[in-house]
């Protein structure tokens, strides 16, 4: 088993483009690239989970998120990174509480980083999500994960309630990878005394 870094991509990897339907559109946020390498050096998967409600709504079909996706991996490979996998939830969300799990698998619900792990064979208690909202932070939580960083890219500055509650704040993508790499030790789980 390997700890993995499971990444929002929408205002953490690329630039937030409202419903982004278009590959041309795909830009690569500053650092981005960087900090994925310096992950995946250290033995990090680097897993995109994403919520893609545009597909439900019928704004984006499936081919076309496809060919995004595809777009957003010959970037990232231009710069020498790969993505490990790549989960989504098309699924509509029934609140605007982004703290709400309306849909196992639509964050903040952990379903994507559950199933990344069982089929990529990743070790969540030593993983980290990495996201610009909320939903992500909480998400990585919700896993089971041993944190969730908030970045400031994207909504990153417009949740003061995800400042809250992340595991640590960072500029970018980049910045978030280098403090993974030197992050504390994860406390010792204490072994209960003979009395308890």
């Amino acid at each position: 088993m390997k700890p993995a870094a499971f990444l929002d991509r929408d205002g953490t990897i690329i630039r937030d483009v409202h419903y982004l339907s278009d590959p041309a559109k795909v830009e690569l946020l500053p650092g981005a690239a960087a900090g994925m390498r310096l992950l995946r050096d250290a033995g990090y998967a680097c897993v995109v989970v994403s919520n893609q409600s545009a597909v439900a709504r019928g704004i984006v079909s499936p081919e076309r998120l496809a060919s995004i996706h595809e777009e957003l991996c010959r970037q990232l490979l231009a710069r020498g990174v790969a993505l490990d996998g790549w989960y989504f939830c098309a699924e509509l969300p029934t609140t605007s509480d982004r703290t709400t799990i309306d849909h196992p698998d639509r964050k903040p619900g952990p379903g994507m980083l559950l199933r990344a792990a069982r089929e990529l064979d990743l070790d969540l208690g030593q993983s980290w999500m990495i996201g610009d909202m909320v939903s992500d932070v909480l998400a990585g939580y919700n896993a089971g994960c041993r944190g969730s960083i908030l970045v400031r890219t994207g909504h990153g500055t417009a949740q003061p309630e995800a400042d809250q509650i992340a595991t640590h704040i960072a500029a970018d993508l980049f910045e978030a990878a280098r403090w993974v790499l030197n992050a504390p030790a994860a406390p010792a789980e204490r072994s209960p005394s003979p009395n308890e």
